[in-house]
């Protein structure tokens, strides 16, 4: 349960990234200690932002933020950073710590324990699956016993067990955490309150109670605001009309249109800007490759991983056009070096069709070109048949803005990412889809588009998720189990 005291305030805090990214204005929250709390707000709005400034890393320009002395932190971030995949797993722990820990052998298989992974301590980060490099992220916070617990998208790739895992632990956990989750049911566990960024005022607003409330919360305050706006338009409306009227009257008149032009100024003040929570992505389609036909992939075999090494096991998948395969499994059996491997042409036993294109949408965005921006990703995608406007309407239909164009891919949250991704593989027309836990990072509102899209590609197509109300979606002519073989 949570005390009184609070450990954390952000009092009137600003910050913006480089000249005219304002993330926050004046915002003010308060973390009380013990309490679990979930961090919302729209893909590209700052939550993750608001974890660098509370451990320092960023600073910000106006206001402050007081955190009670001696209080140690500590962050699960969403994705291991590039410079670490390089790192042994013993490396990776070390450079959690300050100082050199001498038991750090034992503390890295006590938290092995909590986060239910075993690896020798010896083994590069970067031969581990999505879902492994998730539970190390999440073991390198805890390893360090924090007296509070940032946790940034902590599902994404876990598998079931592995959330059961998670949520098991955040409930049992006295100390305090906030999280940042897109994952509705996880967060609904153990939320006691929210904290709202709201990407238009760029302040935060603090709610008490468990997550699916405050969600039904916001969401009538949104059209209480809406009926609000609807109102004062239709009086502004009928008072321009008159205003309008009387000015034509002249002399007397002319003063009471002058005061009725004032009081329209303050009514118009009152309206609330649309907040652009409320938007989400249009509807999309990804077209598909037209100069294929007959079977597109044949799989004979895949190596599934069992205790770190890989063993050949017979398959028998053939997809044509229209097909679909869910490719299941634990985290750790394989999937992603699969998809990897069927997407470059390299798997064993894989036979793809000449001429294919291969859509990819990868976990970790690696199909990107960090150093490129936004527009030239899509320009490059696009190719020579359609027009810059026509590239811009399509961008505007992710969220992806002139300013977004503009930005370099490595510069972008890791949900607008993913919109990138969605956006390039639609305009590249596939004619094999290869889709590795495409809801990763993404806003829970885009989520049924994004299913709705997938379900009526017109080619083939593979798919890894485990976020089973995402798969329900889509209808799947086959299933392929990693973990049965």
């Amino acid at each position: 349960m949570s005390s009184d005291e609070i450990i954390l305030k952000f009092s009137n805090v600003s910050f913006e990234w480089g000249v005219g990214k304002p993330i926050l204005s004046e915002a003010s929250f308060s973390v009380r200690r013990g309490s679990k709390m979930t961090l919302m707000g729209q893909n590209g709005a700052g939550k993750s932002t608001i974890f660098q400034l509370i451990t320092g890393e960023s600073k910000p320009e106006e206001g402050s933020i007081n955190i009670n002395q001696n209080i140690t932190i500590a962050t699960a971030k969403q994705v291991i950073p590039r410079e670490d995949l390089e790192l042994t797993i013993k490396e990776f722990f070390e450079k959690c710590f300050m100082q050199k820990v001498y038991d750090i052998d034992k503390k890295i298989d006590e938290v092995f324990k909590i986060v239910n992974i075993s690896f020798p301590h010896d083994r590069q980060v970067k031969n581990l699956s999505g879902g492994q490099q998730a539970r190390l992220l999440l073991a390198g916070a805890l390893i360090q016993d924090p007296d509070l617990l940032l946790l940034d998208e902590p599902t994404n790739n876990l598998d079931k067990a592995g959330i059961e895992h998670l949520t098991k632990f955040i409930l049992d956990y006295s100390k305090t955490c906030i999280v940042i989750s897109h994952d509705a049911d996880f967060l609904n566990t153990f939320t006691q309150g929210v904290l709202y960024l709201d990407i238009f005022s760029k302040k935060v607003e603090q709610y008490t109670g468990d997550y699916f409330a405050v969600v039904e919360e916001i969401k009538a305050r949104l059209e209480r605001e809406r009926m609000k706006n609807m109102r004062l338009e239709k009086d502004i409306s009928h008072r321009k009309e008159q205003a309008n009227f009387f000015a034509q009257k002249g002399g007397h008149m002319r003063d009471v249109s002058s005061k009725m032009k004032k009081k329209i100024e303050e009514l118009e003040s009152e309206v609330v800007e649309v907040r652009r929570e409320d938007k989400t992505i249009r509807d999309f389609k990804i077209p598909s490759q037209n100069d294929i036909g007959g079977v597109i992939l044949q799989l004979d075999s895949v190596a599934i991983a069992i205790n770190h090494k890989f063993i050949n096991k017979k398959v028998n998948v053939t997809l044509n056009k229209h097909e679909r395969l869910l490719l299941k499994g634990p985290n750790g059996i394989g999937k992603t070096t699969l998809l990897e491997k069927l997407a470059s042409g390299h798997a064993k036993g894989e036979h793809i069709k000449a001429g294919v294109k291969i859509g990819y949408y990868r976990q970790d965005f690696s199909t990107l070109d960090f150093n490129a921006t936004v527009y030239q990703t899509l320009a490059k995608a696009q190719g020579s048949d359609g027009t810059e406007q026509g590239l811009r309407a399509h961008a505007a239909g992710f969220l992806l803005d002139a300013e977004i164009l503009k930005s370099k891919i490595g510069s972008l949250s890791e949900g607008q990412k993913g919109l990138v991704a969605f956006a390039t593989i639609a305009l590249e027309k596939p004619g094999l889809l290869v889709l590795d836990e495409p809801t990763n990072h993404i806003n829970f509102r885009h989520i049924p588009i994004i299913a709705k899209a997938i379900n009526e590609f017109d080619g083939a197509m593979i798919l890894v998720s485990h976020v089973q109300d995402f798969v329900e979606k889509i209808k799947f002519d086959f299933e392929l189990d990693l973990g049965k073989l």
